[in-house]
């Protein structure tokens, strides 16, 4: 990535962050990276859902079809910097899942190991 892009999708990642806080009720919601094109006409961004009652697929499907409002207010933050508008797209980020997942193996398999020692 050009320097350019990285500072577009910084930006855009700073400012969504705040746009975002508006859209969380009992949820939280992490943008966890903004990816833009080359040409800075789509920005692909990777949130991270977080819902005590496990709606995270409730509470993205309702951020993806408030898109055209989430841009129009992006667009009112950051149209002194860039020439387009970026088109927004919504990604699920399951990192930390994935994250959680290897740790309980780990875990089990270090247990096991510990185990299998004070067999012997």
């Amino acid at each position: 990535m050009s320097i350019r892009t990285e500072r577009v999708g910084s930006v855009i990642k700073e400012d969504l962050g705040k746009i975002l806080l508006g859209y969380q009720r009992d949820n939280i919601i992490t943008i966890t990276s903004v990816n833009m094109t080359p040409d800075l006409s789509i920005a692909r961004v990777n949130l991270s859902i977080m819902d005590p009652g496990g709606n995270e697929t409730v509470v993205f499907e309702h951020l993806k079809e408030k898109i055209p409002a989430i841009r129009a207010e992006l667009a009112q933050l950051i149209r002194h910097q860039v020439r387009k508008i970026p088109e927004v797209q919504l990604f699920t980020d399951d990192t930390a899942e994935y994250t959680q997942k290897l740790e309980k193996l780990f875990r089990a398999a270090k247990a096991k190991e510990s185990h299998q020692d004070s067999e012997d």
